[in-house]
């Protein structure tokens, strides 16, 4: 129970380290908003404007310089039609339901995307409700948007996490859930053992979470060393994470795969051999070699090497259906693997035993 406790209080940890650039750039940056919008631009009630930056800074993951776009058009239709319609028709609760129908209905038409449609019908709701008690005008309300905006976007290059720490740490999970699935499969062939293999075929299919939150780490990632001076020059380092994120994603897909199978062969008559076993393992190994190289900024020659020495293993003798199918996939994780490390496809599949030569 300590243990388990412990864990997840160091996990806790590790999510504060990652995330607590984004919560210093909220804070900071809707303070800033707020006194900007009303000491240069005079708006009595700024609120937008904080609340401008902590949409487009969060504390998640994703595309901020698209948000600020998105929020500040959005901000801008709900606010437009929002004040056209009151104007017309006065405030009160079905008059809401028809701005909001309308704002959101609009931009549902011009663009699909989430944030935009909750932010032009939130605004129209906004303007609906107060700003006829507030008196100010929707033009007041958008450039308070836009200030958040461009605050959230200097707070994020001035105070800028580091996209290399961000990248380093969700390809870590990836890599270390496909060594996991890999040695669990690995051990359960050696004892024969079918909880075990459907342990590591669990554990696969719930990777694709992983899989999807280090691509909108890398997007952040990419999106930092592009906003912020303080990163400009040290671009080419995230490529090696760029190079990795698609042949690492097919990877994980079959290594779901390679567990299925592993786990139908031990229902088999013939079970898959040993050698195929310490096979995997050494895949398992070369991934968390990759995860080490890469985080410490290295050509990752030695995982390459190791894969390489997978990719020449010949094949075992007298292998029941499903061990040839846990083969192939064996190889098409290593030749992903292998483009993980910068090899070009092509090299990758030519380091492969030929699947034609007699095994021994």
């Amino acid at each position: 129970m300590r243990t388990r406790l412990s864990d997840h209080m160091k996990e806790r940890l590790g999510t504060f380290g990652l995330m607590a650039p984004s919560i210093a750039q909220s804070a900071v940056g809707a303070a800033l908003a707020w006194v900007i919008a009303m000491e240069l631009l005079g708006h009595p009630r700024p609120f937008f404007a904080p609340i401008s930056v902590l949409v487009c800074v969060g504390v998640g993951l994703g595309q901020r310089l698209r948000r600020v776009v998105e929020l500040v058009v959005g901000v801008s239709l709900g606010v437009g039609i929002g004040d056209l319609l009151v104007a017309w028709i006065g405030s009160g609760a079905w008059q809401i339901a028809l701005v909001v129908g309308l704002a959101m209905a609009v931009a549902v038409l011009l663009n699909s995307g989430a944030l935009f449609v909750a932010q032009a019908g939130s605004s129209a709701v906004l303007v609906a409700t107060l700003v006829p008690g507030e008196g100010a005008g929707g033009l007041d309300r958008m450039a308070d948007a836009l200030t958040g905006g461009v605050i959230a976007i200097a707070a994020v290059a001035l105070m800028p996490a580091s996209p290399f720490t961000i990248a380093a740490k969700h390809l870590s999970g990836v890599l270390d859930a496909l060594s996991t699935v890999m040695e669990k499969a690995a051990e359960a062939i050696e004892k024969r053992d079918v909880d075990l293999a459907a342990e590591a075929l669990e554990e696969a299919r719930n990777t694709q979470a992983a899989v999807e939150e280090y691509e909108m780490a890398l997007e952040t990632s990419k999106e930092i060393t592009l906003i912020s001076p303080l990163h400009w020059h040290r671009r080419a380092r995230l490529a090696q994470y760029e190079t990795a994120a698609v042949p690492v994603d097919l990877a994980m897909r079959n290594a779901r795969v390679l567990a299925r199978r592993t786990l139908a062969a031990l229902g088999e008559a013939s079970p898959p051999p040993a050698s195929l076993a310490e096979a995997m393992r050494e895949v398992s190994e070369a991934a968390l070699l990759l995860q080490l190289e890469l985080g410490a900024g290295r050509e990752p020659t030695l995982a390459r090497q190791a894969l390489l020495a997978v990719a020449a293993r010949e094949r075992p003798d007298g292998l029941g259906f499903s061990a040839h199918v846990i083969i192939a996939q064996l190889r098409s994780v290593v030749v992903d693997l292998l483009q993980a490390t910068g090899m070009e496809y092509e090299a990758a599949t030519e380091a492969l035993t030929p699947l034609d030569e007699p095994s021994r």
